[in-house]
């Protein structure tokens, strides 16, 4: 079977009787089969119900009562909440989960007959930029299996880049969707912080995880989003604002943009990604937009904003999981000691230095010095944020400051490894959207991905550009 690029191809594929749902389920799970040995992409893998699923679908379609992701196969990270399936965060702590409802994002693409294929890996906790952390072993990037796919939703974006799925959900805290969607070479989708209810999203860091998009195609996307994002009862940081057609117009609106120095002089940066940031740069302006440079100059302070904040507020969420109601559970049988053991076994490596070191800046002695002060910084990079965006459509950097690196490469490394969501912790930090799309490849021939950010809720344009700049390169290559 023929790869798709969109969901409208296969739809209309569908419609002629080229195709059904069915063959396309089986195709899916055969590419899961050839593959997820070697590349450790799924958890879990949903075949019976979703070869079921596929059947009934059929019917509907041909009763011409389908929803409007009927055709569309989908992969979910391992923190969604799926009734009756399992969920354990890749994570020893959750071991035998299942949980007992679903998330509204994933409840709202079953409501439209998109089929929900399986669980992937990923960073324990989603806390890792490789995939590298997760309790049930690395997953591997598809067009390198000694590479990483990134992280944290790396087997999310290995899962689209193997055509074991047409498009993925992940959560992005910090990057978790974009940095391995460059990674892999497919299109990765931060939307603005409460666009999209994170109601069955098990929490990392509460007022920086979005649910994300990792996609073939821009339209795909756009159309994911649309039936995600909105209101819901069931989570009150919600946005209450309507959700407009995301689907890009095709249009040629030119745009004022700016790129933002201090990304391409960063010492961090590879000299294959900075080339190909600047050929992208000089590619929008081909194309007609007014392209300008402009200054950040609180670029080094979002990386330790991030981390001292998303730190906290994982020490706080994670407090729940304590062996006693659910989950990997210590033999030992006095109280306190098997709070402690229970959680030293149950988590892994990088979650517990994730929570020591929020437990810490959370002290009486020390909230005042780092938290707090953390929180005004985080406003200060906001409004500088915002002001920028007062004068400019969008803002463009590369997504990683490095392509995929070697597995092993920097696990013993956790501050090089910090450094790989330099670019991406911005649209965290200030919450607005951020997309990254592939624009070339290294001398390896692994993608290199860019970066666009835009103000909050301008997710149509966001996608408008994209489509245009991709067809653009398309169109010149």
């Amino acid at each position: 079977m023929k790869t798709f690029h969109t969901l409208s191809e296969i739809q209309s594929e569908i419609s002629s009787g080229k195709l059904t749902v069915l063959q396309l389920v089986k195709y899916h799970l055969k590419q899961i089969e050839n593959s997820n040995g070697r590349l450790n992409v799924f958890l879990s893998v949903n075949e019976e119900a979703a070869i079921s699923k596929a059947e009934s679908l059929d019917q509907k379609i041909a009763q011409g009562k389908a929803g409007k992701l009927a055709g569309l196969i989908v992969g979910i990270k391992d923190v969604f909440a799926y009734q009756d399936h399992r969920l354990q965060c890749a994570s020893n702590i959750l071991e035998g989960f299942e949980s007992q409802f679903t998330a509204t994002c994933i409840q709202r693409l079953i409501d439209e007959d998109a089929i929900i294929i399986g669980h992937q890996n990923c960073d324990e906790f989603a806390m890792g930029s490789s995939n590298e952390n997760s309790a049930f072993g690395v997953t591997k990037n598809p067009l390198d299996e000694t590479r990483v796919p990134g992280g944290s939703s790396g087997g999310s974006a290995a899962a689209v880049a193997a055509d074991m799925c047409q498009v993925s959900i992940g959560s992005d805290t910090g990057g978790s969707v974009r940095q391995p969607a460059a990674f892999c070479g497919v299109i990765g989708l931060k939307p603005t912080y409460s666009r999209i209810s994170r109601y069955g999203l098990a929490s990392y860091a509460s007022s920086f995880d979005t649910v994300g998009i990792i996609s073939k195609s821009v339209n795909d996307a756009a159309i994911v989003l649309e039936v995600m994002a909105g209101k819901d009862e069931y989570d009150s940081t919600v946005s209450q604002k309507e959700v407009p057609s995301y689907l890009p117009k095709n249009s040629n609106q030119k745009f004022r943009i700016a790129y933002l120095s201090e990304t391409l002089e960063h010492k961090g940066l590879s000299q294959e990604s900075k080339e190909t940031t600047w050929r992208f740069i000089e590619d929008l302006r081909t194309a007609g937009h007014e392209v300008e440079e402009a200054h950040f100059s609180l670029l080094d302070y979002i990386l330790p904003t991030y981390y001292v904040l998303t730190a906290a507020e994982a020490s706080s969420n994670l407090s729940r999981y304590d062996g006693v109601r659910y989950g990997q559970r210590s033999n030992d049988f006095e109280l306190e000691e098997m709070y402690k053991s229970s959680r030293s076994e149950g988590f892994g490596e990088e979650v517990k230095r994730r929570i020591i070191t929020g437990t810490f800046v959370l002290s009486a002695s020390y909230y005042d010095a780092y938290y707090t002060k953390a929180q005004k910084v985080r406003r200060l990079i906001k409004d500088e944020t915002e002001k920028l965006l007062e004068n400019y459509d969008f803002l463009v950097s590369p997504t990683a400051p490095t392509t995929a690196f070697k597995l092993g490469e920097m696990k013993d490394d956790p501050m090089q490894m910090y450094l790989e969501d330099l670019y991406t912790v911005q649209a965290n930090v200030t919450g607005i959207p951020a997309i990254s799309i592939p624009y070339g490849k290294d001398n390896s021939g692994m993608p290199v991905g860019v970066q666009i950010m835009s103000k909050s809720f301008n997710e149509a344009k966001l996608l408008d550009i994209s489509n245009q700049i991709i067809t653009f390169k398309d169109q010149n290559d």
